[in-house]
């Protein structure tokens, strides 16, 4: 009888740089910058000439610390500098907490980049609505720095900005800067004001319904928590943008990067190589069900 011959299993088509999309490669810690009280940003410089950092803004590496284990983070830097790497994390966790303490001139290991990315390329000519909750907004970073580069691309740039205080905030020197350009829209709410706040007070998402975008010719990139994402795109959609106009970040329970532990299984899809970036209506099936 003839057998049927095993499939070969086929690794995912991501680009990665270094020797193995298993192997890290060394990244020495150029600096280091508290965001808020538990939230930091760390600069890494490959420590050989031969590797750099390339990546697609909305793709993820993963971050080795030497005797502890990897996780993986969004990559926060500008795609025009991918020599230097750059990556916004919270300090919640045992790798993440040795990362906070981490000072220049520390080494670290790095495998990456992985992931899908934002789809600047095909959305040219369209208003861009950015919406991000928290720390949402360092994925969508490289994003932002991409559509400024190339802002002639592109019609509207609109940035809706939500954190819970205004000492939560991230990039706050960065944001006035973007605030100041007459060709960007930004608009930046908090959940409750603090200090002297005299901005939005309120959710993320009631800043949509009157942000200034043309609804036909728009599309939305959106990351942050779940909870934040699915009132968004309800939101958008109230505004007549659809979900083939809508796309998400979702870094869930990411372990391994390449595809092969299945923490990351999305109901079909597998998070670190079908994503993290997605189109809504792929997903909407899946998205906000419990326990998928």
């Amino acid at each position: 009888m003839m057998q049927t011959p095993l499939r070969k299993l086929q690794r995912p088509s991501t680009p990665v740089y270094g020797s193995s999309a298993c192997k890290p490669y060394r990244c020495r810690v150029t600096r280091r910058v508290q965001e808020n009280d538990d939230t930091f940003t760390v600069e890494l410089t490959p420590v050989s000439a031969r590797q750099h950092g390339a990546f697609a803004p909305g793709q993820f590496n993963m971050l080795y610390v030497f005797g502890l284990g990897e996780i993986p983070i969004s990559i926060s830097g500008d795609p025009a500098d991918p020599d230097r790497l750059v990556h916004t994390t919270r300090a919640v966790g045992t790798v993440t907490r040795r990362m906070a303490t981490l000072h220049e001139g520390d080494v670290i290991g790095v495998r990456g980049p992985f992931g899908t990315h934002w789809p600047l390329e095909e959305l040219k000519g369209k208003d861009i609505v950015i919406v991000a909750g928290g720390i949402g907004l360092a994925p969508l970073r490289p994003a932002i720095y991409q559509l400024v580069a190339s802002r002639g691309d592109y019609a509207r740039v609109v940035l809706l900005y939500g954190a819970r205080t205004p000492e939560d905030m991230l990039y706050r020197a960065e944001l006035e800067r973007w605030r100041a350009r007459f060709d960007l829209e930004v608009y930046v709410t908090v959940d409750r004001a603090t200090g002297d706040w005299h901005g939005n007070v309120g959710l993320v998402t009631a800043l949509i319904p009157r942000a200034p975008f043309e609804p036909r010719n728009a599309a939305a990139l959106l990351c942050g928590p779940e909870v934040m994402m699915r009132y968004a795109v309800q939101a958008l959609q109230k505004r007549g943008v659809g979900a083939a106009q809508t796309w998400l970040s979702l870094e869930r329970n990411m372990k391994c990067g390449i595809a092969m532990c299945g923490h990351c299984q999305f109901g079909p899809h597998i998070v670190c190589r079908d994503g993290p970036v997605f189109r809504m209506d792929r997903i909407q099936r899946f998205f906000g069900k419990w326990e998928v």
